[in-house]
């Protein structure tokens, strides 16, 4: 449904003056949940590049322990990856104004779910 001109006026201006405000960005930046889950890949390639030192360090030491352990280090944070990688593809958060509607993949739809799909089939003449 578009909005009319004033009240894209004032969403233009509140959007101006939400854009000059670097403390709201910061803080939409860090509860962004791509942001985060973008960071705990990284770390997790750390890890895994510090389990492969471990790995080879201990097959040149011949200490199999330090070997064993550093394959455990790599997989633990492959799979703290993988995670990490599916919580970046599909965010709970969605873009404001976009046309996906949130997921329920076969559970029961939430009391929030439930009221956006009310408000989406009202009938046109009540606002």
């Amino acid at each position: 449904m578009p909005l009319s001109e004033h009240e894209q006026r004032l969403f233009e201006q509140i959007e101006r003056s939400l854009a000059e405000d670097p403390k709201f960005a910061s803080a939409v930046r860090a509860s962004d949940p791509r942001f985060h889950a973008r960071r705990r890949l990284l770390v997790a390639a750390g890890v895994i590049i510090a389990g492969l030192g471990l790995v080879v360090y201990g097959t040149v030491s011949q200490i199999t322990l330090l070997g064993v352990a550093g394959f455990v280090v790599m997989l633990g944070a492959a799979a703290f990856a993988m995670q990490s990688h599916r919580k970046a593809q599909s965010p709970d958060l969605r873009a404001v104004g976009g046309t996906a509607s949130r997921r329920t993949r076969g559970r029961r739809m939430s009391f929030i779910d439930r009221l956006e799909e009310r408000w989406r089939q009202r009938p046109e003449g009540h606002r």
